[in-house]
């Protein structure tokens, strides 16, 4: 059984320690647990993950984020993909810092990456594991909050909040969205 996992984030080194990568880091990081690496491939970054049986197609897209549909679609379509087995790892304002949400579908957010997905795609009703990065900027300062790198304190939380996103990704490719809402959200 294949699942597609998306990690959002931006291209080039300028962006990798950015809050708005932390889709890009969490699949580094489990890319690395599972002994595997990254490959260039069309419009991203793939790598193959076995896990208790399944097969995940993790997917970081090199389209940038404003065009992240780009890839998503691309690879569903290619692996031949379910829109339920699809799973989309974003950056979140609207949560706490380390805050994580898996849900079954809606709305972008304001995000550009989901925005544009949602546009490709036609539709909202995919999972997506929302990773809250908090929302600590001043009126009109949301671009630079994004796109700035993680606090001394973040950067102390950030290890164990990604090992906790793995743990959610194979429940999700295990036990299914709804148990895995059950068992991780809230915590």
């Amino acid at each position: 059984m294949k699942y597609l996992i998306v990690g959002l984030g931006n291209i080039g080194s300028e962006y990798e320690n950015t809050r708005h990568n932390i889709g890009f880091k969490t699949l580094d990081a489990f890319a690395k647990a599972s002994n595997v690496s990254f490959s260039p491939n069309r419009y991203a970054d793939t790598a193959v993950v076995k896990f208790k049986g399944r097969s995940l197609l993790l997917v970081k897209p090199t389209t940038y984020m404003n065009l992240s549909g780009k890839a998503v679609n691309y690879y569903l379509q290619e692996e031949k993909i379910p829109l339920e087995r699809l799973l989309i790892i974003t950056d979140d304002l609207a949560l706490p810092f380390g805050t994580l949400r898996l849900k079954g579908k809606g709305s972008d957010g304001g995000h550009n990456g989901l925005k544009n997905i949602n546009q490709i795609l036609g539709r909202q009703d995919y999972p997506r594991l929302r990773f809250g990065v908090g929302s600590e900027f001043s009126r009109g300062s949301q671009v630079n909050y994004v796109l700035g790198e993680w606090n001394e304190e973040e950067t102390k939380q950030l290890p164990e909040r990604i090992e906790q996103c793995q743990k959610i990704i194979q429940a999700f490719s295990t036990i299914g969205i709804q148990r895995t809402m059950n068992e991780f959200n809230g915590n």
